[in-house]
């Protein structure tokens, strides 16, 4: 039997209805009952666990072949930099107690770096931190989401605009879509190794990104390169708290300075395309056209 966190979730769900399908056990593990029904009627055991509470986490780990984990970005967390620190703690410390053999951990490029990425840091911590406990681990490092396009979904579906945070609109960069990231979780999850994988998959330009956005959309979308000073206060305008604004602007700096770069004992390349993504998020999405 398998330990999935993060099942409501792009990545942990596509990991859960891989193993399902091949009819491997599961056991999704939720932070709310209430969002578990549908992985119990898929066949899934339900396990209700916190990220924070160490004990209860334990729990849901304990027998499992193995578990998948991952560190959600909490906007809600008071100190961003030390209360995601915390959770990562926690979640090594339910690996511990758990005696789970194999852990399969959901990481980033860059989490080779201890500092000079915002948000990646803490998953470099993550990584040491479960290091620490003697479990095998695999480490996953994927770069950017192809579904990251649902953060400006609303700009772009009711202002006809793209934001970028960067110098310029016209840089390729690997995209993965999450249900191949979840492809290869699931495979890692049967096949124990104490390894990094590093992912790779199609490049695209945010320029390139803007139009097969506005494609799926019906309209064309104004990309608008937004300068580096004012990263942090437009997330600010747009809901994000300062303190993770700041964080999420050092990751936009870290990709800026190019110090975000593969690694890996070994590369997987994702294969589905950005279009497939988009029309399959738009189409997902509340008010869609």
């Amino acid at each position: 039997m398998y330990a999935i966190t993060g099942v409501t979730g792009h990545v942990g769900g596509a990991a859960a209805r891989e193993l399902l399908a091949k009819g491997e056990a599961v056991r999704a593990v939720v932070r709310d009952e209430a969002k578990g029904g549908a992985w119990s009627r898929a066949g899934a055991e339900l396990a209700v666990a916190d990220f924070g509470d160490r004990a209860a986490l334990a729990g849901a780990f304990r027998g499992a072949r193995a578990a998948f984990v991952m560190l959600p970005t909490d906007p809600a967390l008071a100190d961003a930099d030390a209360d995601h620190r915390r959770l990562a703690d926690s979640i090594a410390g339910a690996v511990l107690d758990s005696g789970v053999p194999h852990v399969v951990m959901l990481s980033s490029i860059g989490a080779e770096l201890a500092e000079g990425t915002g948000p990646i840091r803490w998953l470099h911590h993550m990584e040491n931190r479960l290091r620490e406990t003697g479990v095998t681990l695999t480490a996953i490092r994927p770069p950017h989401f192809q579904e990251k396009v649902e953060a400006v979904l609303g700009a772009a579906r009711e202002l006809g605009v793209y934001p970028v945070f960067a110098d310029s609109a016209d840089v390729p960069i690997p995209m993965v879509a999450t249900r191949d990231v979840g492809a290869v979780v699931a495979e890692a999850l049967s096949a124990p190794a104490e390894e990094v994988i590093g992912l790779d998959g199609h490049h695209y330009t945010e320029r390139q990104v803007a139009e097969e956005l506005g494609a799926v959309l019906g309209r064309t979308l104004e990309v608008v390169t937004v300068p580096q000073p004012e990263w942090a206060g437009l997330m600010v305008r747009e809901g994000v708290p300062p303190q993770l604004a700041e964080e999420l602007a050092g990751l936009y700096d870290a990709e800026r300075r190019g110090i975000l770069q593969p690694s890996g004992d070994r590369r997987v390349t994702c294969p589905t395309e950005l279009g497939e993504t988009l029309r399959h998020l738009v189409k997902a999405a509340p008010g869609r056209s």
